[in-house]
């Protein structure tokens, strides 16, 4: 393939690119990757004598040659939006190698750690009462998603623009939680400090996107990243807990006790670095954990569908879906969220040119049996207002269950008609990608209007 001056699209170096990747599988032998490059030089040959360019045709042969072969059509679906952003921004990271990327990972990591120990190592709230006065539950996020954000306007290029989008948002969320005379122990304190990490995820969501969330692919592309993140914390957090408790123990067994290092640093800091860590191992997809979360939420669709018809059946038989008590609201909130969580990893892994499936039933099942509960939370809420009037705490659950009627109802009703064949899943990306900012919009709400609402008690 040649390189015009015009276009500077490096085709050989894509197609090595590309057939690296193939070489990956273990079930591709390298007569294989022979035969499926031969099949991608020639259609890319027969596009560019077409009048397309190397790139576009690059682009075109990849995902055609996904058709013809299963391999390369996984290689399509997962990697035509990396291709696509390679296309579009045109802005190659010169110089911005592994070693670069991972000393940038590491110098962000454990600022992170250290940024939850400054407070206490300035003297400003000591750390040894981890809930005094709330400082640390209240200012958690601030501490380690910022960093978060901060790799990825490294690592994107963003320029001036990415740091005082991160940095402005971060100032102003800062000084709010931290200036707001809060009554102690407050309730509106409380739901500041629970949505305020949904804000600061939106921030680090649209320095992700590259393109300051602009493309509806990229906005998708965020979706699938926050699920595969959650799944590699959590391995993360559960490593470093064995770890730590083999740690302990080892110093036990020679007469040391570490506890108090363990709770004051190690913990704290770990937390801390490993959502830099986190991220970048979501980025470089080193292993085969990439395929966990989709795995995960077809297993769990199922059991969450099981559930909440069990849940739904028995409180209508009972009668007790009408007269639901503080802590069991707060519960199924907790599993509504839990419910779209799964709803929006479901939809972000599908290859929307599938047609409908098992696996899609199971989602509008469980969008019903979710929309049904959620009716019900509703219903009780209301009462609860007319009973005792309102209150912060019944502000935030009556917006948020009504925010998730809102957004249930849409799931229902798009699968409902991708079901029939009577829309494409495009329709339903499209929603699902329209929604964020709603969650985005109302958590705001709860952390800046919520609290002087309320007397900030």
């Amino acid at each position: 393939m040649v390189t015009s001056p015009d276009n500077p699209f490096d085709s050989d170096a894509q197609i090595a690119a590309w057939r690296q990747y193939l070489e990956q599988h273990r079930a591709l032998t390298e007569a294989d990757a022979d035969e499926l490059e031969d099949h991608l030089c020639a259609e890319m040959e027969r596009l560019q004598q077409g009048g397309l360019s190397a790139d576009e045709a690059f682009l075109i042969a990849s995902k055609r040659l996904g058709k013809l072969d299963s391999v390369a059509r996984e290689y399509a679906e997962v990697h035509s939006r990396r291709l696509w952003q390679h296309l579009v921004y045109s802005q190659p990271e010169k110089g911005y190698g592994w070693r670069w990327e991972l000393l940038v990972v590491l110098v962000l990591a454990i600022a992170a750690a250290m940024a939850i120990k400054l407070p206490d190592l300035m003297a400003w709230v000591p750390y040894d009462d981890f809930y005094a006065d709330l400082f640390y539950p209240q200012n958690l996020a601030l501490f380690g998603l910022p960093f978060v954000g901060a790799y990825f306007v490294i690592k994107r290029q963003l320029g001036l623009r990415g740091w005082l989008l991160l940095s402005g948002t971060t100032l102003m969320l800062t000084l709010a939680v931290n200036t707001y005379p809060f009554v102690d122990y407050a309730d509106t304190l409380m739901l500041s400090a629970i949505h305020l990490p949904i804000v600061l995820w939106f921030v680090i969501g649209v320095c992700y996107s590259g393109n300051f969330w602009q493309s509806q692919s990229r906005r998708m592309d965020f979706i699938r990243f926050s699920g595969e993140f959650a799944i590699y914390y959590l391995l993360i957090a559960l490593g470093g807990v064995v770890l730590t408790a083999v740690t302990v123990g080892l110093f036990g067994f020679i007469g040391l006790d570490i506890g108090d290092l363990v709770a004051v640093w190690i913990l704290p800091c770990g937390a801390m670095g490993a959502l830099v860590i986190a991220a970048y191992l979501v980025e470089a997809k080193q292993s085969l954990l990439e395929s966990m979360a989709p795995v995960l939420t077809r297993v769990f669709t199922p059991m969450f569908v099981i559930v909440l018809m069990t849940l739904l059946l028995t409180m209508l038989i009972t009668g007790q879906g009408f007269a639901l008590e503080r802590e069991v609201l707060i519960g199924l909130d907790i599993l509504l969220v839990v419910v779209l969580g799964l709803l929006l990893y479901g939809v972000s892994s599908r290859d929307p040119q599938q047609p409908p499936g098992l696996f899609d039933s199971l989602q509008w099942l469980l969008v019903s049996a979710a929309l049904l509960l959620d009716l019900l939370a509703l219903v009780a809420i209301a009462e609860r207002l007319s009973e005792f009037g309102f209150s912060a705490n019944r502000a935030a659950a009556l917006g948020e269950n009504l925010i998730l009627l809102f957004s249930l109802s849409g799931y229902a009703w798009h699968y409902w008609r991708f079901l029939r064949g009577k829309q494409g899943f495009s329709a339903l990306e499209q929603w699902q990608t329209a929604m964020i900012p709603v969650y985005v919009a109302w958590a705001l709400v709860v952390v800046l209007l919520l609290p002087p609402l309320f007397s900030f008690t």
